[in-house]
């Protein structure tokens, strides 16, 4: 079967239950032989901007689109299935984008539409998938194995305090992670104050008065050292200082392109690297590559 992936998680999910895509998306590159494959779409965004210049850029979007499909590419990928989303069409090429495409192409190929809110809509798709690409004995083993980690996370983090946490989606303007990041926090042993069915703009006079004992900075599409670079849309803030995160030096980068922001089967790695961060005398420290601590403040 010949398979387009549209999104990063949905090739995961596909090398994960043996299955090699012929053409994926432009942020499809894990694992690494992803990169290799030929890319059938292109942002309209700077991606290497600042997080309130991408903001603004996709804010401007014309029509609010903010892909393209290159209709060529996905012609020469001939795929027999195209797996895409639903969740939201600033993290990726949406379903009436791609249908549009199929359509003006003629192809005759069926298109399958992810839209996870949770980590059990995350293995329900991991099933999903598994049915539409034949692999769906391999599908049922992979969800077992996962239900398996985050049972033990669970149990482990029973009867811990549990500090109160926020986690940030992006941070010019702040917003607060939504869909699956709360149910990640409670079962890793933390309370968020923040629940919401997607990331949602907050005043920051939200983020003081809720007052986080653990901050967890991981935007959408950032990777460690861009989390880094923007740091001072937190650290300038008023009050930032004042945070019982930051005066106990517990506010953390966490690499949201890699982790937090794709809803495939290393969210269960995220979950554990939540749970180190959250527990460290209960469970190992996520590694460096993955989090590390933020700088109180940027020289």
């Amino acid at each position: 079967m010949r398979v387009v992936s549209l999104l990063p998680s949905a090739t995961e999910i596909l090398y994960a239950l043996g299955v090699e895509p012929v053409a994926v998306s432009h942020e499809c590159d894990h694992p690494p032989a992803a990169r290799e494959l030929p890319a059938v779409n292109r942002s309209r965004i700077d991606a290497d901007a600042t997080s309130g210049e991408i903001d603004s850029q996709v804010l401007a979007a014309e029509d609010g689109a903010v892909y393209e499909i290159d209709l060529e590419a996905l012609r020469a990928a001939d795929p027999d299935l195209i797996v895409t989303q639903g969740l939201c069409d600033v993290c990726a090429v949406d379903q009436v984008v791609v249908e549009d495409a199929v359509a003006e192409l003629g192809l005759e190929t069926e298109i399958l539409t992810l839209d996870p809110h949770s980590l059990e809509d995350v293995f329900e798709d991991v099933e999903r998938v598994g049915a539409a690409v034949g692999a769906e004995g391999r599908a049922t083993e992979l969800v077992g194995e996962l239900r398996e980690r985050v049972a033990a996370v669970r149990e482990a983090a029973a009867g811990a305090d549990r500090p109160r946490v926020a986690v940030l989606d992006w941070t010019d303007p702040v917003m607060t992670a939504g869909h699956w990041v709360p149910d990640l926090v409670e079962t890793a042993g933390g309370d968020y104050g923040f629940p919401a069915a997607a990331s949602v703009p907050r005043e920051w006079a939200e983020i003081r008065e809720y007052d986080p004992e653990v901050v967890v900075v991981a935007p959408c599409g950032f990777d460690l050292e861009q989390i880094g670079d923007n740091a001072d849309d937190l650290t300038g803030r008023p009050g930032w200082t004042e945070l019982s995160a930051v005066r106990d030096d517990r506010v953390y980068a966490l690499d949201g392109h890699q982790f937090v922001n794709r809803p495939g089967p290393r969210l269960v790695d995220t979950l554990e690297h939540l749970a180190g961060l959250l527990h460290p005398e209960r469970f190992e420290r996520p590694p460096r590559d993955a989090a590390r601590p933020l700088a109180r403040t940027v020289a």
